[in-house]
């Protein structure tokens, strides 16, 4: 029998909330503002979940480290604007899971390659911080996504063992993280990933919608 979920370790982008217009059209706006090529939706979209540094490096193979900084500090400037332009939504039965598991006793947690700043403005606006014990952004961790580090950092601070502990993302990046720190793993499939692709990188399961993680917890 698995042990019983007393943590779900959530990614925000892609599973949270849809946030891939204004990813996709900020790294773009950034692309074009600097004058490199501008990549497809797609390219674009493939990136997110890993940091803005690295996600400039891949999109743009000739840029240098130095490059990609600018990339960066430019994309933070440009996504705050763009935020306010078009609000991302919650992605269906988020709000509704997320009290039944509060009312269920579970813990939850986000681990984001985003910043702290920004996802703390992102929980305000949708008014769903209250609902999180801690949040872990870019900032908190040496080693983003993939690595282990944001999720052993998230069981760490809340005196928890990989065992009680549910990965929950929508990118390979979030699988590996949550396998390398010896969680079990869930996969969503209406975020920004590819279900194969999910798998492969060794998802303990996918679900279709956010209300089915209601069942993967073991009581």
């Amino acid at each position: 029998m698995p042990s019983p979920t007393s943590l779900l370790i959530l990614d925000f982008d892609g599973t949270l909330a849809d946030t891939r217009r204004n990813i996709v059209m900020t790294l773009q706006q950034v692309m074009r503002q600097l004058g490199y090529p501008v990549a497809d939706d797609d390219a674009c979209a493939a990136t997110i979940g890993i940091p803005l540094r690295d996600a400039f490096l891949r999109l743009i193979p000739q840029a240098t480290k130095a490059d990609a900084d600018l990339c960066t500090s430019t994309y933070r400037q440009f996504f705050e604007a763009n935020r306010r332009q078009l609000v991302p939504q919650l992605f269906p039965h988020v709000r509704e899971t997320l009290e039944l598991l509060r009312l269920r006793g579970i813990q939850m947690a986000i681990a984001s390659s985003r910043t702290s700043t920004s996802l703390s403005a992102f929980l305000d606006d949708m008014d769903i911080a209250p609902y999180f014990q801690l949040v872990v952004g870019a900032q908190e961790v040496s080693q983003p996504k993939p690595s282990p580090m944001p999720v052993l950092h998230i069981l760490h601070k809340l005196h928890l063992t990989p065992g009680q502990a549910l990965v929950v993302g929508d990118m390979p990046v979030d699988i590996l993280m949550g396998a390398g720190a010896g969680t079990r793993t869930c996969g969503v499939t209406y975020g920004n990933g590819i279900p194969a692709d999910l798998l492969a990188a060794g998802a303990d399961c996918l679900i279709d919608d956010f209300a089915d993680l209601l069942p993967l917890i073991v009581s």
